[in-house]
């Protein structure tokens, strides 16, 4: 039992504590309130002068998927080979020993999604973890959290080089459809053997990762930085029934409106590095706050390794110099993403029942200057500055 005593909360419930404590029993937050008396056996933490917060969330990096410094033999994120890939699962490729989860978590930063990247038009299955763990199957959250595919440049780029198809955008999207169609077809007959055994089909690997996209189970995270690249995922998403997140959305703030008439959700960054190519040229800090004050939901990542991940702060604290509203920032890196990510039940917050993934900040994180004292995932101190 460990109680957290008498630093500034915020909850990201609606709520900020000036000077409150937490309790956290068996992995989970117990109580909140200012009065609280710590139990006999409990470890008590001062956190007075200090700032509580849950832990933060990165919606979309490739953590574990990317080995650090590693090159070739640690990159398992692209399977090159494929345009369509669905039935590749994240949790095949990650590697939780690699030394980027430790600076994620002593970063702050104690859950992520992170799966595939972005060279094939499906390129398979998110997973949501927590960042601290030697064994991926017991840091999981949810599992599968999202079904990758990717619009514009890259998988034309790639699938031109290897001179097939997709080279065009056209073609991308002509994939994308076929292969929902099938998935279509397939979950179709799976429905008529219920009564006739004998119509079941042949067992489709490809077919059948892409039966909770079709059921509304988890969406499509699509990978779109242009305008018009966005409008071909919401043109896609809306012909068949199925739900989509808009990751990366560079070009979010030409079309704010359209986002929000159409209800989805934003996924924003990374916004911190150079416009490595054309459809990046209008990246701006100012995409994340312009789309918050339009009613969008938005999220703000890393991409990582694009920015390391520990760097998460930073990226919301730039959004804001650039005009996003310093408390929407942090619900971009807290609640929002849980929400989007459909983890929102367990992390993003700090409220009685949820996991206790809670972190101490010798400051406001936005503030370069502050540094992360403690990071507790699932109620366990697995960082503490000396």
């Amino acid at each position: 039992m460990i109680l957290i005593k008498d630093g500034k909360i915020f909850t990201m419930e609606g709520k900020v504590y000036e000077k409150a404590s937490i309790l956290i029993e068996d992995g989970k937050i117990k109580e909140i309130g200012e009065n609280l008396v710590a139990p006999l056996d409990a470890k008590v933490i001062d956190a007075q002068g200090k700032i509580v917060m849950p832990g933060m969330i990165d919606a979309h990096c490739h953590l574990g998927m990317w080995e650090d410094a590693i090159g070739f033999e640690g990159a398992d994120g692209n399977e090159m080979t494929d345009p369509v890939t669905p039935h590749l699962r994240a949790i095949d490729a990650i590697n939780p020993m690699d030394k980027t989860f430790k600076e994620a978590y002593e970063g702050g930063v104690t859950s992520v999604a992170t799966g595939p990247g972005s060279a094939n038009v499906i390129g398979g299955q998110f997973v949501a973890i927590k960042t601290y763990g030697d064994r991926v199957d017991h840091m999981i959250i949810k599992e599968p959290v999202a079904m990758k595919c990717a619009f514009g440049e890259n998988p034309k780029r790639v699938y031109h080089e290897r001179k097939q198809s997709p080279s065009t955008r056209m073609a991308t999207a002509a994939i994308l459809r076929d292969t929902l169609y099938k998935a279509k077809e397939y979950a179709a007959k799976l429905e008529r053997a219920m009564e006739d055994p004998s119509k079941k089909p042949s067992f489709d690997m490809k077919m059948e990762a892409l039966l909770p996209v079709l059921r509304g189970e988890i969406p499509l995270k699509a990978h779109a930085h242009r305008a018009d690249d966005i409008f071909t995922a919401i043109r896609i998403a809306k012909e068949f029934g199925v739900k989509v997140t808009l990751e990366h959305c560079t070009e979010g703030h030409l079309i704010a409106s359209h986002i929000r008439e159409e209800g989805l959700w934003a996924v924003v960054g990374p916004s911190l590095g150079e416009r490595s190519k054309y459809e990046l040229k209008n990246l701006t800090f100012e995409t994340a706050g312009i789309l918050s004050r339009a009613g969008v939901k938005i999220a703000i990542m890393t991409d990582h390794p694009v920015i390391p991940v520990q760097y998460l702060p930073v990226c919301a604290g730039l959004a804001v110099k650039a005009g996003m509203d310093e408390g929407e920032a942090l619900k971009a890196i807290t609640i929002n993403a849980a929400e989007i990510l459909g983890i929102d039940h367990r992390v993003g917050s700090i409220r009685e029942g949820k996991d206790a993934d809670v972190v101490i900040w010798s400051g406001h994180p936005f503030e370069l200057k502050s540094t992360v004292e403690y990071t507790m995932i699932d109620g366990k101190v697995v960082y503490q500055r000396k």
